[in-house]
């Protein structure tokens, strides 16, 4: 029997079509391109292509569309802008540089997370207008309509991450800028917590909200949380991400300094980064056990992948189209990438483990640990055959407290060779490749629902497609739904991911309509003390509607989508494909 490839389900075969192939392109010549176009050799391109072929490897959903085609796109999913001068600053590092630049970017199909807080709060005198600034707010409206008015090449939809500095004296206008259905609809939002405001909160102590070296205004710490909780609460916006060990964790914290994130928060960047995003799909390597009389994770097929896609995505950084030329640079200098996990929940509980179990998370921490790993030792590999990222230095990489982590053999085998890449692991929300791997369950997530229904605009108008599960309907799992799991839980998930992930891991914490406000602060509080670098949440019963009914709770109507950055407004999930 000839062997097929590429997903089976209805929604999941169209959904890739359109996406991620060429016109007339079939799964199997869109897999060919893709290998083609990175691979080093016949042993590659055949080893790289299998995976694809598999679905074992599933690269994001710009490396798909983009390599190998003649489309002006980028395979890079997302960028970080280029410092955001300060409001009224002539020359090339202006406000309006930056928004042709974020044009530019969009046009090509990137997404772009900004940090505004290098913008002066409302109110500040500009001495040669004899006039006053009107604050980020106003200004991230300019980029909000260039999100609205660019068409994404490949259908999709541009995609923004605005950031502000919990120590930045609007920060009161920001928490509450997206509390309605029409203003900054093109923006994610999410407020740099520092460590110094955390203990500022739970010591109920004062905190200094500074623009510059200038203080403007000292506040109590705690009423501020208080109103960035119920923001999120409300209107699950803005998130949080905790910059500080973002920063202190980083690989690179020799040679850079973040100040945001890509539109779905696992990719903190430097100015101008970069995000080269894939994911393995982990149903893909389960196997049947007939002594444990269950399914098991194939691990010498995972960790003979590994360095295939390795050293693939690495050649995306040397073959790919970049809007801007200071993009390239940062590419080329770091060649970072960010290698994840998909179908965790479906493979996991598989196994025989619910999800969120201290088994499940044991499981995912083995897996994880390998991933970091085997990646690190073959990029260390490549660095010997190719030379290492041009910033690479021997002593301050290895003494990265993440690197640190890293087994001895990693570690020795980095201090031979060097290393390719800067980092190398990021787990990513993959609601679209997960889609178009048969409805695999997203990124770490746990599954929303066993069936939901989805509209569709089509060419011949609204189609109503059934979704069913993976893991039920080919595993035969009954899986723990979101609705079912705790916030510990989800939070026990985070903390076992974050370890192991050397950038940062998109998770949306789903919590009960009626959590108590107390317990809902404390996810915040208690992602911190976890060491995770961002947490989002999601309140069902919030006051933001979606594009999804669950099939058991169909008299739920959907509202229109208020977010061009595809935000799933029923579960929550954050989606960047």
């Amino acid at each position: 029997m000839e062997r097929t490839f590429g997903p089976t389900e209805p929604l999941s075969q169209m959904t890739h079509a359109e996406k991620y192939r060429g016109e007339g392109e079939s799964f199997r010549e869109a897999m060919n391109r893709v290998a083609s176009a990175l691979s080093d050799n016949p042993s590659h391109y055949q080893g790289f292509r299998d995976a694809l072929l598999d679905m074992r490897f599933l690269p994001a959903g710009r490396v798909q569309k983009a390599m190998g085609s003649t489309d002006d796109t980028t395979p890079y999913n997302c960028f970080v802008s280029g410092t955001i001068a300060d409001s009224f600053v002539d020359g090339h590092d202006s406000i309006m540089d930056r928004a042709k630049e974020a044009a530019a970017t969009m046009r090509r199909g990137g997404g772009i997370g900004y940090d505004f807080s290098t913008l002066r709060p409302s109110g500040s005198l500009i001495k040669k207008l004899g006039s006053t600034t009107d604050g980020p707010i106003a200004f991230m409206r300019i980029f909000d309509s260039i999100c609205k008015c660019v068409a994404s090449s490949g259908h999709r939809r541009g995609a923004q991450m605005g950031v502000l500095r919990v120590d930045h004296p609007d920060i009161e206008k920001f928490v509450h800028a997206k509390q309605n259905q029409t203003d900054l609809t093109g923006f994610n939002i999410s407020i740099a917590v520092t460590d110094e405001f955390m203990h500022a909160v739970e010591a109920d102590g004062d905190f200094d909200l500074r623009f510059g070296h200038e203080v403007h205004r000292t506040i109590k710490a705690r009423p501020l949380w208080e109103a960035i909780m119920r923001a999120t609460y409300d209107w699950a916006e803005p998130g949080i991400l905790f910059i500080d060990r973002i920063n202190e964790m980083n690989n690179l914290a020799y040679a850079e300094t973040i100040v945001a994130t890509n539109p779905c928060g696992e990719q903190p960047l430097p100015p101008y980064g970069a995000c080269l995003l894939g994911s393995f799909n982990l149903v893909k390597y389960l196997v049947w056990d007939r002594d444990l009389d269950r399914w098991a994770f194939d691990y010498a097929t995972f960790t003979a992948d590994i360095p295939l896609v390795v050293r693939a995505m690495d050649n995306v950084v040397d073959r790919a189209r970049y809007p801007l030329a200071e993009q390239e640079k940062e590419a080329h200098d770091k060649r970072r990438m960010g290698l994840g996990v998909t179908g965790v929940a479906n493979a996991i509980e598989a196994m025989g483990f619910a999800y969120g179990s201290s088994e499940f998370t044991w499981e995912l921490g083995r897996i994880l640990r390998t991933l970091a790993n085997v990646a690190y030792r073959a990029s260390a590999e490549l660095a010997k055959e190719k030379g290492p990222f041009p910033l690479f230095d021997r002593e301050k990489f290895l003494g990265s407290k993440f690197v640190e982590r890293l087994e001895d053999e990693t570690r020795e085998l980095i201090a031979e060779y060097g290393i390719r890449n800067s980092h190398l692991t990021s787990i990513a929300p993959t609601g679209t490749i997960s889609l178009c791997a048969d409805n695999v369950s997203s990124g770490i997530e746990p599954v929303f629902s066993t069936e939901y229904t989805r509209d569709v605009i089509t060419a011949d108008g609204k189609e109503t497609f059934t979704v069913t599960d993976y893991g039920k309907r080919v595993l035969g799992v009954e899986p723990k739904t979101t609705s079912e799991v705790t916030v510990e839980e989800h939070l026990a998930v985070l903390g076992t991911a974050q370890w192991w992930v050397d950038s940062a891991v998109s998770k949306t914490c789903n919590v009960p309509t009626d959590i108590e406000w107390e317990d809902f602060k404390g996810v915040y509080l208690d992602a911190w003390k976890i060491g995770a670098k961002g947490v989002t949440t999601f309140r069902l019963g919030g006051k933001r509607f979606g594009i999804l009914n669950e099939t058991e709770a169909a008299e739920e109507e959907a509202g229109e989508p208020v977010s061009a950055c595809t935000v799933d407004l029923v579960t929550g999930k954050r989606e960047c494909e």
